[in-house]
């Protein structure tokens, strides 16, 4: 059997509509999955077709039916058969990991040239952090003979010897 899903509303695209829906294909163990966005005029769409048998297309059509990610706003779920082919649902999977891949190697390049201008910053840490060790120890003996100066100095006032 096969489905065609149309799902409108003013915000189906860019909340994880299409990933919603392959990963439940997945575990419902559909046979053929593909979904798209798509514009008509205004409104925003999601088309998914997916192919099975006939007691898991009707799971599928009731989960679409209840549930949806949770930034999504639908205004409508439409069902109509579906003669065409359908793309199997592993392939689709696999088509879906390249996209998100693709929109992270610029984030990923982003982060690593971020974290290099960092590193290229913080390079005489070292070197710093050795100069304020060298100021602590400078400053450490005559520390300590006021400190003991003034405990003495307190003693004598409390008439502690």
């Amino acid at each position: 059997m096969k489905l065609k899903i149309k799902i409108t509303g003013p915000k189906v695209h860019d909340v994880g509509y299409r990933y919603f829906l392959m990963s439940n294909a997945i575990d419902l163990g559909l046979k053929g999955f593909h979904a798209r966005n798509k514009m008509s005029g205004e409104v925003q769409e999601v088309i998914a077709l997916v192919e099975g048998d006939e007691e898991t297309i009707a799971d599928f059509k009731t989960l679409v039916e209840a549930q949806k990610p949770e930034h999504s706003q639908v205004s409508s779920i439409a069902f109509e058969d579906h003669e065409g082919d359908i793309m199997k649902t592993e392939s689709y999977a696999q088509i879906c990991s390249a996209i998100q891949l693709n929109k992270a190697i610029p984030v990923l390049l982003e982060i690593r040239d971020s974290m290099n201008e960092v590193r290229k910053n913080t390079a005489d840490t070292p070197q710093i952090l050795e100069e304020i060790k060298g100021m602590r120890e400078d400053i450490q003996p005559g520390y300590a003979r006021q400190m003991q100066a003034d405990v003495r100095a307190i003693k004598e006032r409390l008439g502690m010897h």
